[in-house]
């Protein structure tokens, strides 16, 4: 089995001498908190990659018109009201007292070219297009329209950061970043919003910096319910090098301790561990679409466009096994490709996978005419997911047994996300998270073929499936719920059928801190700093 991993020993060694505590922020008065994970925010354009951590980054500077508050409901937020006009138009209220950072007042000006600038993007036309044309009605009133009725039309309106139209046009920045090309542009180096945090510095690979916006409109309502003053976060791609600073005391809070450390995490009277389930599924994803697979040695045909070598491959892997040695107990087997299916009206009788079947995923590979196997090679981030690389390792290993080569190529989340919206993989490793709980926010941008309208952006597969293109597309506008339901469910059951896709597990995660820190632990696995507080 062939490892490479992208991310040299000369950084650990690195981050391990030269990580030391830095003294609160100049001028910050009060409260410095010190947080770190195994990787980095890949951009400071609250538009150019949805990712997850990415986006809780982006979201200290940019807000959106709703957000989910800490029950994960949605909240209003720089949107005071709605109203629901008809089934293909909304009318939006907007706060009158906001002001970003600039001193500049937040209109409606700003929320139109919100939308159509992230209309524009690669990674957020999955939401501002099904969020509808937005059009200024005055300064604080805004109607989108759709071109069909769309019963989640507020959950799309409430996905879209919101940036200052003048800022974006002073700066050359009206246009998102194009994350695929490794584009560097000003709106991707610095940041500008209404949020309650300021960005200070960003070092990509060493250091990002926010203080507390003393102007945040949040603060007179009541919102701002800790009592930080500045945020310093420094990636440490070392776990151990990680979790020492942690116990030491150079750090306060750690968003992704190793599943392995958490039982001992919890004995130790100095730190506190937070867990709970994840709204996020991790599947993986096979390149369905070439008619020769890439880093393969089968020559002039692709092995996974058979459904019986997909089905082999789903049958090899042992779930509980992950779920035991890879996972320490912290992961949820699922047969769903979603990230809550239960929140979802997934029917119980869906979440029932394939067995456990190496024999027969021999015989099933035997039968597509690879009775002595093929190589490929699988692709994962190594600083994104929880073990996602040792995750990579077990499936080879796995894969090894039915007569497959499988090399494992990790790479940092940074390069890996950069090239799987190009679908430059044969066979990678996905996760897919959404807080909204509805089932359309992961069918269509993962499981609908790819289009120019937004559908499809994250099928890193690049399947092509009519009959499950036609359930979604009925489903994305029917109004009446039962019907809605019973077509998504009729989807997943098809890409259940097809295994056009692979899912493993749900992610529990852990978060560990210091003992004199209380906060929220959220689902979507998102730093929330509104509501932390350090003793």
């Amino acid at each position: 089995m062939d490892v490479r991993a992208r991310v040299g020993a000369s950084w650990f060694v690195l981050m391990a001498f030269a990580f030391c505590w830095v003294p609160p922020l100049a001028g910050a008065e009060g409260k410095n908190f010190r947080w770190s994970t195994n990787g980095d925010v890949t951009t400071q354009d609250p538009h150019g990659q949805d990712e997850g951590f990415t986006k809780s980054i982006n979201a200290l500077v940019y807000e959106r018109l709703i957000q989910p508050g800490k029950d994960m409901l949605p909240t209003p937020w720089l949107a005071t009201s709605w109203k629901v006009v008809s089934p293909t138009k909304r009318v939006v209220y907007l706060r009158k007292d906001v002001k970003f950072q600039d001193g500049s007042p937040f209109t409606a000006d700003d929320v139109v070219f919100s939308f159509e600038r992230a209309a524009k993007s690669n990674q957020f036309k999955t939401y501002a297009i099904p969020a509808g044309v937005a059009k200024k009605i005055d300064d604080y009133s805004v109607e989108f329209t759709t071109a069909k009725p769309n019963p989640v039309g507020l959950n799309s309106i409430g996905e879209v950061p919101i940036m200052s139209k003048k800022w974006a046009e002073k700066n050359n920045a009206v246009l998102p970043q194009d994350f695929t090309t490794k584009e560097v542009t000003y709106a991707s180096r610095n940041a500008m919003g209404t949020g309650p945090f300021r960005l200070v510095t960003y070092e990509p690979g060493i250091k990002t910096t926010h203080i507390k916006n003393a102007d945040w409109w949040g603060i007179k309502e009541g919102r701002y319910e800790s009592n930080i003053d500045s945020l310093e976060y420094r990636p440490i791609a070392s776990a151990v090098t990680r979790m020492s600073a942690l116990k030491s005391g150079e750090l306060d809070f750690v968003l992704d301790p190793p599943v392995q450390d958490v039982s001992q995490l919890k004995a130790d009277k100095t730190l506190k561990v937070w867990e709970g389930d994840e709204m996020r599924v991790i599947m993986i994803a096979m390149d369905q679409a070439r008619d020769e697979l890439l880093f393969s040695d089968v020559k002039g045909k692709n092995p996974f466009k058979d459904i019986r070598v997909r089905t082999a491959l789903y049958k090899a892997i042992d779930v509980n096994a992950i779920k035991a040695q890879i996972m320490r107990g912290l992961a949820t087997p699922t047969a769903v490709a979603l990230p809550n299916p239960k929140g979802e009206g997934i029917p119980a009788a869906l979440e029932k996978r394939l067995p456990y079947d190496p024999e027969g995923g021999k015989k099933l590979l035997a039968e597509a005419g690879y009775a002595n196997g093929f190589g490929f090679t699988l692709h994962c981030p190594n600083d994104r997911y929880v073990n996602g690389e040792q995750i990579c390792v077990a499936l080879a290993g796995m894969w090894a047994r039915i007569g497959l080569n499988v090399k494992v190529e990790a790479m940092p989340k940074a390069q890996y996300f950069q090239r799987t919206p190009k679908k430059e993989f044969s066979v990678m490793l996905q996760g897919w998270g959404d807080t909204n709980r509805d089932a359309m926010f992961t069918l269509q941008p993962v499981l609908h073929s790819f289009n120019t309208k937004g559908y499809g952006d994250s099928n890193y597969g690049n399947f092509k499936n009519a009959e499950l293109d036609a359930l979604i597309e009925k489903a994305e506008s029917e109004m009446d719920a039962p019907t809605r339901q019973g077509l998504i469910n009729s989807a997943i059951e098809l890409i259940q059928r097809e295994v056009l896709v692979i899912p493993i597990h749900r992610q529990v995660v852990p978060w560990a801190s210091r003992a004199n820190i209380s906060l929220v632990h959220r689902p979507d696995n998102k730093f929330a700093p509104l509501w932390i507080k350090m003793q």
